[in-house]
């Protein structure tokens, strides 16, 4: 059985032609059917320094009324709504590739939140989160005393 593949491999033909035919034949058999965003939306960028955090985040096309941002401890929690474009009579997608539909992504940061100092802005199609580090969970410098 291993001596087939072998020759399909000097032919040229990559091992997982048939694997992404299949998925090309499933996403034409699918292409109408709304599917809920994945787990990777909205793409996130995450920098981390000693007293805080920023969060940046692609969401191009979501009305910032239509986002939920929530903060319990050390973890940011993410939610919202891109709606369907609405079409013109007698239109019809050719290619439709940006989803739409409900999304939630929860994310653990390294510390606590101060999630009263919390501050968001939304801007071309990018939320900045900022997210101050707790005050009690700082690295606090101890005094050695001397008997």
């Amino acid at each position: 059985m291993w001596w087939p593949e072998i020759g399909r491999l000097q032919r040229g033909r990559s091992p997982w032609h048939d694997m992404q035919r299949l998925q090309q034949e499933m996403d034409r058999l699918f292409s109408g059917i709304t599917v809920p965003y994945s787990q990777d939306f909205p793409a996130m960028n995450v920098w981390i320094s000693e007293n805080d955090a920023l969060i940046t985040a692609e969401m191009p096309g979501i009305d910032p009324k239509q986002i939920d941002i929530s903060v319990v401890g050390d973890t940011l929690k993410l939610k919202g709504v891109r709606t369907a474009e609405e079409l013109k009579e007698a239109e019809t997608y050719h290619r439709q590739e940006r989803a739409y539909g409900s999304f939630a992504r929860s994310l653990k940061l390294p510390f606590q939140i101060e999630s009263g100092r919390v501050n968001a802005n939304y801007e071309k199609g990018v939320l900045k989160i900022e997210l101050p580090r707790a005050e009690a969970d700082k690295p606090k410098k101890i005094q050695i005393k001397s008997a």
